[in-house]
């Protein structure tokens, strides 16, 4: 519920991945996105958006983000994985290619 960002101390507002599914292909899913990120951008709020699972969901996320936090997170950045697994996971994506 809206009236929440006025009751609760909210930072982050959650895109349902829902909305996410068909953004490349649905103009009215594109609709609620963009009013999403607008609705963060004018309350200075970051933006999480669930279940991105293509590239091209990651794109269109990428082009409207602007001036505002957004975080992306799905399938198409990691599969569930098993507790020893993510270690390695992390571990593997903060060490710095050697060039």
């Amino acid at each position: 519920s809206l009236s929440y960002l006025h009751r609760f101390p909210v930072d982050t507002l959650k895109i349902d991945q829902s909305f996410i599914r068909n953004i490349d292909s649905d103009a009215g899913d594109r609709a609620v996105v963009n009013a999403i990120i607008s609705l963060g951008e004018s309350l200075g709020l970051r933006i999480v958006a669930e279940g991105v699972e293509t590239e091209r969901q990651a794109e269109c996320l990428r082009g409207r983000g602007g001036r505002v936090d957004m975080a992306l997170q799905g399938f198409h950045f990691c599969r569930p994985q098993r507790p020893d697994a993510i270690e390695i996971f992390l571990r593997e994506r903060a060490t710095p290619s050697a060039a």
